[in-house]
């Protein structure tokens, strides 16, 4: 009889293990199955585990190409939880996955107790997915807020960050959910970090792969009126209640779609973006909203020298086109209630009114 041997954390079930464990059976003709007890979980993953041991035990058992179950309960190694078992079973096959990372220590492992290593292609013939994303697509948020931002855009750009700048942006009200998104689609205001994060996914990560900024994932899982230190990854320097801004901001649809990935290498002016982002964070830190304009009315500057065309005057106190402009949403700040609803009264196709969110 030959015995193959598998190891995973198998901390949630789903199809791609039980493929997996079906291609694992037909390297020989007896399978077993080992699951890294609570404590390796606790010690190597740092997590707890979603299923108590016996639960897990008691799936894994349920499955019809599973022949015996084990734990692995060895503390003294990250890889070889499993140790014990395997040499007490005594399995003529080690098997894992293409990908895994400890190939060549298991290939080690298996030269020093007599048995064959071999590696299994993954031939799922649907999506695959991992136990992480799963534990992603659970906690995952059903409703989030978008943003504006306000100063120092670009900067959040890796290849762009300056040491001692900052990037000033505010999370806004309605929300969006995956069934109800009630905004324009690729029009500046984060709409691709709040779709991963509605799906359970990494955002900060899936906008940085895709080459452009963390800025609009970071301020939606933050809320509120946020200052970020530019560089590679998001570090919050100041976050404040923006009630102040409450009854105040809109939304001006320009009439055109934009695609911030296509705009990531225009040249701009990178001196006055610090200056703007500067210029915004000590109006947040002094509470001072008509300094908070003039940073806002200088982004705008910068847009212009950028060759974006001018927005039209409503009587606003400050605007700017949202996220990397050429088309989308533009901001727009009045200095009452009363003023807003004029302009959202006269632009009814094209304006939106938003409120600043803080969770």
């Amino acid at each position: 009889m030959k015995k193959v041997f598998i190891s995973g954390c198998y901390d949630i079930l789903h199809a791609g293990h039980v493929e997996f464990f079906k291609q694992a059976k037909g390297l020989g003709d007896y399978l077993i199955v080992s699951f890294a007890s609570d404590k390796v979980l606790e010690k190597y993953k740092g997590r707890k585990s979603v299923l108590p041991e016996e639960h897990k035990k008691y799936l894994l058992e349920s499955i019809s190409v599973v022949d015996e179950v084990v734990m692995g309960t060895n503390l003294d190694d990250p890889i070889f939880d499993f140790k014990e078992e395997f040499i007490r079973t005594k399995p003529q096959i080690l098997a894992s996955t293409e990908d895994d990372k400890y190939s060549k220590e298991k290939k080690e492992f298996c030269k020093k107790y007599g048995a064959e290593y071999i590696q299994l292609p993954k031939t799922l013939g649907f999506e695959k997915i991992s136990t992480t994303q799963l534990r992603d697509r659970i906690k995952a948020k059903t409703s989030v807020p978008l943003r504006v931002d306000f100063a120092g855009g670009w900067l959040d750009v890796p290849k762009y960050a300056i040491n001692g700048a900052y990037i000033v942006n505010c999370a806004i009200f309605p929300q969006v959910s995956l069934t109800n998104w009630q905004y324009k689609k690729n029009s500046g205001l984060g709409g691709s970090g709040a779709f991963a994060i509605l799906q359970g996914r990494n955002a900060i990560n899936s906008e940085l792969d895709a080459g452009v900024g963390w800025q609009d994932p970071a301020i939606i899982n933050e809320t509120g009126l946020c200052v970020w230190r530019s560089g590679p990854k998001p570090i919050l320097d100041i976050k404040i209640n923006p009630e102040f801004l409450k009854g105040k901001m809109a939304l001006f649809w320009t009439g055109n779609e934009h695609k911030t990935l296509d705009l990531v290498d225009t040249k701009r002016d990178y001196s006055m973006i610090v200056q703007a982002g500067a210029k915004a964070r000590q109006a947040i830190l002094g509470a001072d909203i008509d300094l908070l304009y003039e940073a806002i009315n200088l982004s705008y500057k910068i847009q212009l020298g950028e060759k974006m065309r001018e927005l039209p005057n409503h009587g606003e106190k400050a605007k700017k086109y949202c996220g990397s402009g050429h088309g989308g949403y533009a901001v727009y700040i009045f200095k009452s209630a009363k003023e807003r609803e004029i302009f959202a009264t006269q632009n009814k196709t094209s304006a939106i009114k938003i409120e600043p969110f803080i969770e």
